[in-house]
């Protein structure tokens, strides 16, 4: 399983696939390979790691980081779930997507065993379909690792994924989802990494005929997360709801990377994210970066597709960047958009609210529970959506917000 890159220049390598100074032309143009020695060492002025403070990366970018540790992995035992350790010859591996950075091939190249969870949807004696949660535990203080887990659905079948990210130490790792044809998958992904972990991820997402992806993905914790997604279109008929949640504390740098890739008729994706940020008390800033690409192919007739990042600067010095991209290559689309805001706090909201008695502290906290209300209320996990929205709380009293 690796690329063919002979004949290619090397100083060409890394632009050909989006990590050289010069930008690709297309995001259908970028490189992927699962050899980790295809790929440049990047830099940081590679347009696809010039937002990333590489010297907090901890090697695992340029071939000093020493995989170390290991990654545990647990699934709990529910009805309509197997879970089994793999090598990486299984012919599952690596089916839904190939990596397209130095990072994610990395984390390819080390990984010495695969978690594969295959979802039936089988339901339990009361005709429930439970949900699957997968735990992440991050190696340790002062340690590295590789991981490599694989989720996948049967046809015709729905199912629950919750994937928990959490611990101390450095991960690199890849985490593959296939949809076989018309199934239906709702997938929340958490980052609650402790203040030390570094955790660079890429995420690869296959959607079979007619099938259907529901898909949260949640930062929170963490001293460096950047979580790499692309969404692939194997067949018509496609849904995706990419739903995204980030608050990032003083010291922070979260960064969200989407690409959506329709290479097939009939397909429809909707990407919702939204970041709030904040310095601490000793005033170091808070840095989030969400970069969105939605590709439409020429192939790709009929695509319906709209994507839009909210930022909330919550005090000075903190940064956001956002970038959305579309690029359209058939004039027989359904309909396409893409938009980004960041702003501070709404004047004319908090006016109302104190207006009415409510102190200024707690008006505050109570925009900030209604700029990300609206993706919390689609979590219809209670415990979970409770357990989150108390984690939001808790990075409000950081600064008194």
């Amino acid at each position: 399983m690796t690329s063919e890159v002979a004949g290619l220049a090397p100083e060409l390598k890394g632009a050909k696939e989006g990590q050289g100074e010069v930008p690709i032309a297309s995001a259908g143009e970028r490189f992927q390979s699962f050899d980790v020695d295809a790929f440049e060492v990047p830099g940081g002025r590679e347009e696809n790691w010039r937002f990333t403070p590489m010297r907090r990366l901890r090697g695992l970018h340029d071939g000093t980081a020493t995989f170390d540790g290991t990654a545990t992995v647990t699934v709990t035992d529910v009805a309509g779930a197997t879970v089994e350790t793999v090598g990486r010859e299984d012919s599952r591996i690596g089916e839904a997507g190939v990596p397209a950075d130095r990072v994610a091939a990395a984390a390819w190249s080390a990984f010495k065993e695969a978690t594969v969870v295959s979802l039936d949807g089988a339901a339990t004696s009361d005709g429930r379909v439970e949900p699957v949660t997968v735990t992440v535990e991050g190696p340790g203080v002062g340690a590295t690792a590789a991981g490599h887990l694989h989720i996948r659905t049967t046809p015709n079948t729905e199912a629950t994924v919750v994937v928990v990210r959490r611990g101390s130490g450095a991960l690199a790792d890849n985490l593959e989802v296939v949809l076989a044809e018309a199934s239906k998958l709702t997938l929340v992904v958490t980052d609650e990494w402790a203040d030390d972990a570094v955790h660079v991820g890429a995420e690869h997402l296959s959607i079979g005929k007619d099938a259907t992806l529901r898909g949260t993905a949640v930062q929170l914790g963490g001293d460096l997360v950047r979580v790499s997604s692309t969404i692939r279109y194997a067949a018509p008929g496609g849904d995706a709801e990419l739903l995204g949640l980030g608050f990032a504390d003083g010291g922070q740098h979260l960064e969200q990377r989407l690409l959506v890739d329709h290479a097939e008729p009939n397909c429809t994706s909707n990407v919702f994210y939204k970041n709030a940020l904040q310095s601490n008390a000793a005033g170091d800033p808070a840095h989030t970066i969400w970069i969105g690409d939605v590709l439409i192919r020429a192939a790709a007739e009929n695509t319906r597709t709209f994507e839009f990042n909210r930022n909330l600067v919550l005090t000075e010095h903190a940064r956001a960047d956002s970038v959305p991209n579309l690029e359209i290559e058939t004039g027989e689309i359904a309909g396409a958009g893409h938009a980004s805001t960041t702003g501070r706090f709404d004047d004319e909201q908090l006016f109302y609210l104190q207006s009415r008695g409510i102190p200024e502290k707690d008006a505050r906290r109570l925009v900030v529970r209604a700029f990300f209300h609206e993706i919390l209320h689609k979590i219809k996990l209670p415990e979970l959506r409770e357990r989150l929205e108390e984690a939001v709380e808790a990075e409000l009293a950081v600064t008194g917000v």
